[in-house]
């Protein structure tokens, strides 16, 4: 199962987003939070000259461009930046210089983007990753319908057809698929409609299609609904910023901004099912400059207090009660 690259949620998904695969984002009323796995998902791709669509029920989408993150540069970028730095400064013979020169070009040529980047959302993209690029951005806003939209994405998906030997892969970006600000958010079914159009064409081409709602706007059989038509399904919570009891689970609290929960991962051309290490995942903002999914930790137990789980758990020590006793 080929799969399309996406830093953040690359680990815990096994490799990344399945190519010809729709991945639904629940959101969270309380918090934007799905907006970083959005911007994460459309700025790698940018970086790798993928092609793009992103819909939203903005009234300007572009502005949206000018939040995605920049790549980070690695270690050993900042080391051959600082070393070429120094050389520069080193005045040696000309002839020594075209050795420097190949070693410069070799060290370039190992410096492209990585297939899978980590960004730094205080950052903006840089503009030459905009550059000759096909990104196509379509407002929602007072739509009707969906049947314009439908082409649109009918006709990008085309591009990337896998019948026509294209290897390129190609994301589309919808948020807030369901939100008031859409004529067509109380169609339902039209919404259906267009969710399974947009799957079925997806499955023949190299792309991925990212589509964020909010389940707390809709109907809750609609929301089973667009879940089941969904490869993978996500849904992002937020938590308050002073909980004291979950602090007192949680390690490492005040760094976590919500909480990832994976509900479906997809299983395309294969009969292995994905057996993940863990279904919930702390999202982190590690120096408010990069996103981070970690395991969630519980905080040890404090022995002095409270029963302690090798006495409460067993069968067979003694107790007053006797109820658990064999």
């Amino acid at each position: 199962m080929q799969t399309i690259c996406d830093f953040v949620l690359i680990e815990i998904l096994g490799g990344g987003f399945a190519l010809g695969s729709l991945v639904m984002v629940m959101e969270d009323p309380e918090a934007p939070h799905h907006m970083l796995l959005l911007r994460n998902f459309m700025a790698q791709g940018l970086v790798h000259h993928q092609p793009l669509i992103y819909a939203s029920p903005a009234n300007d989408p572009k502005g949206f461009l000018g939040t995605l993150p920049n790549p980070m540069a690695s270690k050993d970028e900042k080391s051959r930046l600082h070393d070429t730095e120094q050389e520069k400064g080193l005045r040696i013979a000309w002839q020594y210089k075209k050795y420097f020169g190949e070693h410069n070009s070799e060290a370039q040529r190992d410096g492209k983007p990585e297939y899978c980047s980590d960004f730094d959302l205080r950052k903006p993209l840089e503009r030459h990753f905009f550059s000759g690029q096909h990104i196509d951005c379509v407002s929602l806003k007072d739509s009707d319908d969906l049947a314009a939209f439908r082409e649109r994405c009918s006709s990008f998906l085309s591009q990337t057809n896998r019948n026509s030997g294209n290897i390129t892969g190609g994301r589309i970006a919808i948020q807030s698929l369901c939100s008031p600000q859409c004529d067509f958010s109380n169609k339902e079914w039209e919404m259906l409609s267009f969710v399974r159009s947009l799957k079925n064409v997806l499955r023949l081409s190299n792309a991925v299609a990212v589509i964020t709602f909010p389940p707390s706007l809709v109907l809750t059989t609609f929301s089973k609904r667009l879940q089941h038509l969904a490869d993978t399904i996500v849904s992002i919570k937020a938590i308050p910023d002073e909980d004291k009891e979950l602090a007192k689970l949680l390690t490492g609290y005040q760094d976590i901004v919500g909480l990832l929960s994976i509900h479906k991962v997809a299983r395309i051309n294969t009969q292995v099912p994905a057996i993940l290490e863990a279904t919930t995942f702390s999202m982190k903002l590690q120096k408010r400059r990069s996103l981070i999914l970690e395991c969630l930790n519980q905080a040890p137990v404090d022995g002095s207090s409270g029963t302690s789980y090798s006495t409460s758990g067993s069968c067979s020590s003694s107790s007053k009660t006797g109820s658990l006793d064999f």
